[in-house]
């Protein structure tokens, strides 16, 4: 092999190991990044928003309604996730926090979100026992409840 076909072979080698590095860390930067956005989002409507720490594709965020809600960042799964605890029997308020931030992160109008939120939230009980699980405007709503909390995700799926 002549100079010339080495040192083409050699530079076409490495500018596609250099464009795989490129394309493979872009998406998860901009992932991070739409996350980061919308967290900051949540923080500038809601009063009372604080954020937290990010850890492993989480950021957590604090309101005094809420005892815990975090925001997770596309998964494998899912494409965004609102997860939230509250006392056993959820208070109007948080009801009302609930839909707020998830209007906000699914860009749906609040009225439907709050809909969704106090549905899946009234049909925990005797009837339907305390893990209940609904589809709601293309969204997963799931309502969990112990002796001492209730909780609440609000998801979509990646193929929605």
């Amino acid at each position: 092999m002549t100079f010339d076909r080495l040192f083409y072979q050699a530079a076409a080698g490495a500018a596609a190991a250099g464009l795989a590095a490129l394309l493979a860390a872009s998406p998860a930067a901009a992932a991070t990044d739409r996350c980061d956005d919308l967290a900051k989002q949540l923080k500038n409507q809601i009063d009372g928003m604080r954020i937290g720490q990010t850890a492993a594709g989480t950021i957590y965020l604090a309101h005094p309604r809420a005892r815990e809600i975090t925001l997770g960042c596309s998964g494998k799964n899912f494409s965004n996730q609102l997860f939230a605890k509250a006392d056993r029997k959820p208070t109007p308020a948080f009801v009302d926090l609930i839909a707020s931030a998830s209007a906000i992160i699914f860009t749906l109008p609040k009225a439907d979100m709050q809909r969704g939120a106090s549905r899946c939230i009234r049909r925990m009980g005797f009837l339907h026992g305390d893990d209940v699980s609904i589809r709601y405007r293309r969204l997963d709503i799931r309502c969990v409840r112990t002796k001492t909390e209730s909780t609440i995700t609000i998801s979509r799926s990646k193929d929605q």
